[in-house]
Protein backbone atom coordinates (compact mmCIF):
# COMPACT_ATOMS: atom_id res chain seq x y z
CA UNK A 1 0.00 0.00 0.00
CA UNK A 2 2.83 2.38 0.88
CA UNK A 3 4.57 1.64 -2.42
CA UNK A 4 1.34 2.39 -4.31
CA UNK A 5 0.96 5.69 -2.45
CA UNK A 6 4.57 6.64 -3.26
CA UNK A 7 3.98 5.82 -6.92
CA UNK A 8 0.79 7.92 -6.96
CA UNK A 9 2.53 10.90 -5.33
CA UNK A 10 5.36 10.57 -7.85
CA UNK A 11 2.83 10.61 -10.70
CA UNK A 12 1.07 13.65 -9.26
CA UNK A 13 4.37 15.53 -8.82
CA UNK A 14 5.23 14.95 -12.48
CA UNK A 15 1.79 15.69 -13.92
CA UNK A 16 0.56 18.50 -11.66
CA UNK A 17 2.90 21.34 -12.67
CA UNK A 18 2.64 20.86 -16.48
CA UNK A 19 -1.14 20.43 -16.25
CA UNK A 20 -1.62 23.56 -14.12
CA UNK A 21 0.60 25.64 -16.41
CA UNK A 22 -1.19 24.31 -19.51
CA UNK A 23 -4.64 25.08 -18.13
CA UNK A 24 -3.65 28.49 -16.75
CA UNK A 25 -2.10 29.69 -20.02
CA UNK A 26 -5.01 28.25 -22.01
CA UNK A 27 -7.63 30.19 -20.07
CA UNK A 28 -5.56 33.38 -19.79
CA UNK A 29 -5.03 33.37 -23.57
CA UNK A 30 -8.79 33.36 -24.17
CA UNK A 31 -9.21 36.40 -21.93
CA UNK A 32 -6.20 38.22 -23.36
CA UNK A 33 -7.34 37.89 -26.99
CA UNK A 34 -10.93 38.79 -26.07
CA UNK A 35 -9.64 41.95 -24.37
CA UNK A 36 -7.59 42.88 -27.42
CA UNK A 37 -10.64 42.38 -29.65
CA UNK A 38 -12.98 44.56 -27.61
CA UNK A 39 -14.39 42.53 -24.70
CA UNK A 40 -12.94 43.44 -21.31
CA UNK A 41 -15.17 41.09 -19.25
CA UNK A 42 -12.38 38.67 -18.32
CA UNK A 43 -9.92 41.55 -17.79
CA UNK A 44 -12.26 43.29 -15.34
CA UNK A 45 -12.78 40.02 -13.45
CA UNK A 46 -9.03 39.46 -13.08
CA UNK A 47 -8.98 36.41 -15.33
CA UNK A 48 -6.32 37.70 -17.74
CA UNK A 49 -3.58 36.46 -15.46
CA UNK A 50 -1.04 33.67 -15.13
CA UNK A 51 -2.03 33.15 -11.49
CA UNK A 52 -3.36 29.56 -11.54
CA UNK A 53 -5.57 30.20 -8.50
CA UNK A 54 -7.75 32.45 -10.67
CA UNK A 55 -8.42 29.60 -13.10
CA UNK A 56 -8.39 26.43 -11.01
CA UNK A 57 -11.73 24.79 -10.28
CA UNK A 58 -11.63 22.65 -7.12
CA UNK A 59 -13.76 19.91 -8.64
CA UNK A 60 -12.77 20.03 -12.31
CA UNK A 61 -9.05 20.76 -11.96
CA UNK A 62 -8.15 18.81 -8.81
CA UNK A 63 -10.72 16.34 -7.46
CA UNK A 64 -11.98 14.89 -10.77
CA UNK A 65 -8.52 14.26 -12.33
CA UNK A 66 -7.19 12.67 -9.11
CA UNK A 67 -10.30 10.47 -8.84
CA UNK A 68 -9.97 9.35 -12.46
CA UNK A 69 -6.23 8.79 -11.99
CA UNK A 70 -6.99 6.48 -9.05
CA UNK A 71 -9.78 4.44 -10.64
CA UNK A 72 -8.12 4.10 -14.05
CA UNK A 73 -4.57 3.43 -12.87
CA UNK A 74 -3.32 6.39 -14.88
CA UNK A 75 -4.98 5.28 -18.14
CA UNK A 76 -7.63 7.99 -18.21
CA UNK A 77 -7.46 11.52 -16.81
CA UNK A 78 -9.85 14.33 -17.60
CA UNK A 79 -10.39 17.72 -16.05
CA UNK A 80 -11.31 21.32 -16.70
CA UNK A 81 -10.73 24.82 -15.38
CA UNK A 82 -13.11 27.68 -14.71
CA UNK A 83 -14.18 28.94 -18.16
CA UNK A 84 -13.01 32.48 -18.88
CA UNK A 85 -16.11 34.68 -19.27
CA UNK A 86 -16.37 36.18 -22.75
CA UNK A 87 -19.16 38.45 -23.95
CA UNK A 88 -19.05 37.69 -27.65
CA UNK A 89 -21.49 40.50 -28.33
CA UNK A 90 -18.92 43.01 -27.08
CA UNK A 91 -16.31 41.91 -29.62
CA UNK A 92 -15.75 44.32 -32.48
CA UNK A 93 -16.67 41.69 -35.09
CA UNK A 94 -18.38 38.98 -33.01
CA UNK A 95 -18.54 36.15 -35.54
CA UNK A 96 -14.96 36.52 -36.75
CA UNK A 97 -13.44 37.50 -33.40
CA UNK A 98 -15.12 34.57 -31.63
CA UNK A 99 -12.95 32.30 -33.77
CA UNK A 100 -9.73 34.05 -32.71
CA UNK A 101 -10.73 33.99 -29.03
CA UNK A 102 -11.48 30.27 -29.27
CA UNK A 103 -8.22 29.49 -31.12
CA UNK A 104 -6.14 31.39 -28.56
CA UNK A 105 -6.36 28.60 -25.95
CA UNK A 106 -5.26 25.67 -28.15
CA UNK A 107 -2.77 27.97 -29.87
CA UNK A 108 -0.96 28.82 -26.64
CA UNK A 109 -0.90 25.12 -25.72
CA UNK A 110 0.85 24.23 -28.98
CA UNK A 111 3.34 27.03 -28.28
CA UNK A 112 3.94 25.71 -24.74
CA UNK A 113 4.45 22.19 -26.10
CA UNK A 114 7.01 23.50 -28.59
CA UNK A 115 8.86 25.50 -25.92
CA UNK A 116 8.87 22.45 -23.62
CA UNK A 117 10.36 20.34 -26.40
CA UNK A 118 13.09 22.93 -26.96
CA UNK A 119 13.86 23.01 -23.22
CA UNK A 120 14.92 19.36 -23.44
CA UNK A 121 18.24 20.64 -24.77
CA UNK A 122 18.90 22.23 -21.35
CA UNK A 123 18.06 19.16 -19.23
CA UNK A 124 21.73 17.96 -19.18
CA UNK A 125 22.62 21.22 -17.39
CA UNK A 126 20.09 20.65 -14.60
CA UNK A 127 21.63 19.42 -11.30
CA UNK A 128 21.73 15.62 -11.24
CA UNK A 129 19.33 15.32 -8.32
CA UNK A 130 16.54 17.01 -10.31
CA UNK A 131 17.52 16.05 -13.86
CA UNK A 132 15.20 13.07 -14.28
CA UNK A 133 12.29 14.93 -12.68
CA UNK A 134 12.84 17.94 -14.95
CA UNK A 135 12.99 15.74 -18.04
CA UNK A 136 9.82 13.91 -17.03
CA UNK A 137 8.02 17.22 -16.43
CA UNK A 138 9.00 18.53 -19.84
CA UNK A 139 7.93 15.30 -21.54
CA UNK A 140 4.57 15.47 -19.77
CA UNK A 141 4.27 19.16 -20.63
CA UNK A 142 4.64 18.42 -24.35
CA UNK A 143 2.03 15.65 -24.27
CA UNK A 144 -0.44 17.41 -21.94
CA UNK A 145 -0.39 20.63 -23.95
CA UNK A 146 -0.87 18.80 -27.26
CA UNK A 147 -3.72 16.68 -25.90
CA UNK A 148 -5.37 19.73 -24.32
CA UNK A 149 -5.14 21.59 -27.63
CA UNK A 150 -6.42 18.69 -29.73
CA UNK A 151 -9.21 17.79 -27.31
CA UNK A 152 -10.44 21.38 -27.17
CA UNK A 153 -10.62 21.50 -30.96
CA UNK A 154 -13.36 18.85 -31.05
CA UNK A 155 -16.17 20.69 -32.89
CA UNK A 156 -18.67 20.57 -30.04
CA UNK A 157 -19.67 23.61 -27.97
CA UNK A 158 -18.63 24.60 -25.33
CA UNK A 159 -15.21 23.35 -26.50
CA UNK A 160 -13.09 25.77 -28.51
CA UNK A 161 -13.53 23.72 -31.67
CA UNK A 162 -17.28 24.13 -31.33
CA UNK A 163 -16.92 27.90 -31.17
CA UNK A 164 -14.65 27.86 -34.21
CA UNK A 165 -17.18 25.72 -36.08
CA UNK A 166 -20.03 28.08 -35.16
CA UNK A 167 -17.99 31.00 -36.49
CA UNK A 168 -17.11 29.28 -39.76
CA UNK A 169 -20.26 27.36 -40.66
CA UNK A 170 -23.20 28.89 -42.56
CA UNK A 171 -26.10 30.02 -40.38
CA UNK A 172 -28.25 27.01 -41.20
CA UNK A 173 -25.63 24.79 -39.49
CA UNK A 174 -24.08 27.27 -37.05
CA UNK A 175 -27.28 28.14 -35.16
CA UNK A 176 -28.29 24.54 -34.31
CA UNK A 177 -24.69 23.80 -33.27
CA UNK A 178 -24.59 26.88 -31.04
CA UNK A 179 -27.84 25.81 -29.36
CA UNK A 180 -26.18 22.51 -28.42
CA UNK A 181 -23.85 24.33 -26.00
CA UNK A 182 -26.21 23.92 -23.03
CA UNK A 183 -26.06 20.16 -23.52
CA UNK A 184 -22.40 20.00 -24.53
CA UNK A 185 -21.01 18.93 -21.16
CA UNK A 186 -23.51 16.05 -20.93
CA UNK A 187 -22.65 14.92 -24.45
CA UNK A 188 -18.95 14.99 -23.52
CA UNK A 189 -19.54 12.92 -20.37
CA UNK A 190 -21.48 10.39 -22.44
CA UNK A 191 -18.73 10.21 -25.07
CA UNK A 192 -15.84 10.12 -22.60
CA UNK A 193 -17.18 7.86 -19.87
CA UNK A 194 -20.52 6.21 -20.61
CA UNK A 195 -19.85 5.11 -24.21
CA UNK A 196 -16.52 3.39 -23.37
CA UNK A 197 -18.19 1.69 -20.37
CA UNK A 198 -20.94 0.41 -22.65
CA UNK A 199 -18.33 -0.79 -25.10
CA UNK A 200 -16.55 -2.78 -22.38
CA UNK A 201 -19.78 -4.57 -21.53
CA UNK A 202 -20.44 -5.34 -25.19
CA UNK A 203 -16.83 -6.34 -25.88
CA UNK A 204 -16.47 -3.55 -28.43
CA UNK A 205 -14.11 -0.57 -28.32
CA UNK A 206 -16.40 2.47 -28.35
CA UNK A 207 -13.82 4.91 -26.96
CA UNK A 208 -14.23 7.14 -30.01
CA UNK A 209 -13.00 10.38 -28.42
CA UNK A 210 -9.77 8.86 -27.14
CA UNK A 211 -9.10 7.34 -30.56
CA UNK A 212 -9.68 10.62 -32.39
CA UNK A 213 -7.66 12.67 -29.89
CA UNK A 214 -4.74 10.23 -29.71
CA UNK A 215 -4.68 9.81 -33.51
CA UNK A 216 -4.60 13.60 -34.05
CA UNK A 217 -2.18 14.21 -31.16
CA UNK A 218 0.36 11.79 -32.65
CA UNK A 219 0.58 13.87 -35.82
CA UNK A 220 0.92 17.12 -33.84
CA UNK A 221 3.63 15.56 -31.63
CA UNK A 222 5.44 14.34 -34.73
CA UNK A 223 5.30 17.85 -36.17
CA UNK A 224 6.69 19.41 -32.98
CA UNK A 225 9.44 16.78 -32.89
CA UNK A 226 10.34 17.55 -36.49
CA UNK A 227 10.27 21.30 -35.89
CA UNK A 228 12.41 21.23 -32.73
CA UNK A 229 14.59 18.25 -33.54
CA UNK A 230 13.65 16.83 -30.15
CA UNK A 231 11.53 13.97 -31.44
Amino acid sequence: MEAQLDALLQQISIYALPAIVAITFHEAAHGFVAHKLGDDTAFRMGRVTFNPLRHIDLYGTILLPVFLLLISGGRFVFGFAKPVPVNFGALRRPRRDMIWVALAGPGINILLATVSALLFYFVPYVPAIAREWAGDNLAVSVVVNVILAVFNMIPLPPLDGGRVAVGLLPDVLAFPLARMERYGIFILIALLILLPMLGERLGVNLDVVRYVVSFSARYVLHGIGWLTGAG
